[in-house]
């Protein structure tokens, strides 16, 4: 299967409901590698690789959010696959 990496920008109400920690448990259970983190703006960012079929199910999760979020956009900027990562994890 072909390896993708998106670069990954949350808006809307994304810090202090859990967002980080769910977007690692979609990223574990898709298969995808990389990170999360909240960044000063009040947006959510994430490195996500793996897969092309399971990165898109990663950001289709982002769409939604974890269940106290508010989800008002979702940017992604394709970058290339580099195979850093051998696992998801929230970084600060």
């Amino acid at each position: 299967m072909e390896k993708t990496r998106a670069h990954v920008f949350i808006s809307g109400r994304v810090h202090g409901v859990f967002f980080r920690a769910y977007t690692r448990d979609a990223a574990k259970r898709a298969g995808v590698a990389g990170w999360v983190r909240n960044i000063s703006d009040g947006r959510v960012e994430a490195v996500l690789e793996g897969d092309g079929e399971s990165v898109r199910r990663v950001i289709e999760w982002c769409h939604q959010g974890s269940p106290l979020s508010r989800v008002d956009s979702v940017e992604v900027i394709d970058e290339a696959y580099t195979g850093e990562f051998t696992s998801f994890a929230i970084t600060h």
